[in-house]
């Protein structure tokens, strides 16, 4: 699995810095409550992706199993915008993320704390009122998150299955999102396998 996750991971060097590896991993803690505030979900008539927390995701998954499309980005980061602008607000791209997934808006920087599978984590190197750069939350180092943008994906039950990353356009971003929500992913084992799937991928959007 490891091996074709990084076949199907599309790192686009143009895009924003990495980020930085210096939080302290070992703030993460186990807890056992697991009720926070979530988000709730945006919506606008179907214009737009319905954005909600990863937590809010999760819980409704519980109600209606659906994989989970998040979008890791930052405040400063340049390539992050124009995916939103341009990508997620694609009239074919909002169906089929809305459609087939929850969509989870991630700020990889925010301050808050967010529970997910049983722990806790945070970004303990904020600092409020900081611009630019604002230390690195602990969930995007725990979900390998190394530059901005990145678009990962989780199955039913809030595994991680693949990331993408960097700025794509919504022909772009149509194989990536049919690939996982039509579980394709599960048989491409080779790099030959996947060239041969992109060969035979009919694209809509």
């Amino acid at each position: 699995m490891r091996s074709i996750l990084i076949l199907l991971s599309v790192v686009f060097l143009a895009g924003c810095v990495s980020t930085s590896k210096k939080t302290d991993e070992s703030t993460t803690k186990v807890v056992e409550k697991k009720e926070t505030k979530t988000v709730p979900a945006v919506v606008v008539d179907d214009k737009e992706i319905h954005w909600m927390s990863l937590e809010e995701a999760v819980k409704k998954q519980k109600e209606n199993p659906k994989k989970i499309f998040m979008d890791a980005y930052t405040k400063w980061c340049g390539p992050c915008k124009m995916l939103d602008k341009n990508t997620f607000h694609d009239p074919n791209v909002v169906k089929y993320v809305n459609e087939h997934y929850y969509g989870v808006k991630f700020d990889a920087e925010a301050p808050d704390p967010i529970f997910f599978k049983g722990k806790e984590y945070k970004n303990p190197n904020y600092v409020e009122g900081k611009r630019g750069r604002n230390g690195v939350h602990e969930l995007a180092i725990a979900l390998g998150v190394r530059a901005y943008p990145t678009m990962l994906f989780l199955d039913e039950n809030a595994n991680f299955i693949l990331p993408v990353t960097g700025y794509l356009k919504p022909n772009q971003l149509e194989i990536y999102l049919k690939l996982v929500a039509q579980n394709d992913y599960k048989n491409i084992k080779s790099k030959e396998e996947w060239e041969a799937y992109q060969k035979k991928f009919t694209p809509t959007f």
